[in-house]
């Protein structure tokens, strides 16, 4: 793991979170995509040494708006950036570590994304993400 690259923050709606980050903190806007394999709208906000991602729900059926409906609103999961996303999934795999997945999937800004299962991680979802040779990576 390079680094915390992201902090996952699940919303009910963008246009309602977007001016408590940008306005009342004084936070910067990086972008905004949809990301349909994962069902979600994201907005990424840099928040300095880290940037925030936040998701909200296009479906009913995406793992996101499940959340909401279990958990409401908030931290959904920390994504590490890594190099070699495979490579990094086969190593947790050899250690014991459930993903839940076994192929990355795609996420936002084009980067490669897996998940690794909670019951794994002390009740924490992280997320491992491979921006390759994207020098921005997310937006």
């Amino acid at each position: 793991m390079k680094k915390v690259d992201h902090i996952g923050i699940a919303v009910k709606d963008l246009n309602h979170a977007l001016p408590y980050y940008i306005d009342t903190l004084g936070l910067t806007l990086l972008g905004v995509e949809d990301v349909e394999n994962q069902k979600v709208k994201v907005a990424f906000i840099d928040a300095g040494n880290v940037k925030l991602e936040l998701l909200e729900p296009i479906s009913g059926e995406g793992a996101i708006a499940k959340f909401i409906e279990k958990r409401g609103e908030g931290i959904h999961h920390i994504a590490f950036g890594v190099t070699d996303i495979q490579a990094r999934m086969d190593e947790l795999k050899e250690k014991g570590v459930r993903l839940l997945q076994d192929e990355p999937n795609k996420g936002a800004g084009g980067a490669e994304v897996a998940f690794m299962h909670p019951k794994s991680s002390f009740g924490v979802l992280y997320e491992l993400c491979d921006k390759g040779d994207k020098p921005n990576g997310h937006l």
